[in-house]
């Protein structure tokens, strides 16, 4: 059985984060005020504003990026055998 790693990126627990609202923000009128964790590595922070908590997730991707993706080579390996 051949993988399609193509047609949808992988989705790995090192890219996911879990992102909490207070009571209050206005996604309409960009009025955020939460939280922001990375599943994998615990590291968190306060937001109040979208900026803020896109600056802190494009934080963490980047020092992803810098630590080769095991999964990503995993699953590439598995459909090369095939």
């Amino acid at each position: 059985m051949q993988l399609k790693t193509e047609a949808r990126p992988l989705l790995l627990p090192e890219r996911a984060f879990v992102v909490q609202f207070r009571v209050g923000t206005d996604m309409e009128h960009r009025q955020l005020d939460g939280r922001v964790e990375h599943v994998v590595s615990g590291q968190a922070t306060r937001f109040q504003s979208p900026e803020e908590l896109l600056a802190f997730m494009a934080r963490v991707l980047a020092t992803l990026r810098a630590v080769p993706d095991r999964r990503a080579e995993e699953v590439s390996a598995m459909t090369d055998e095939e």
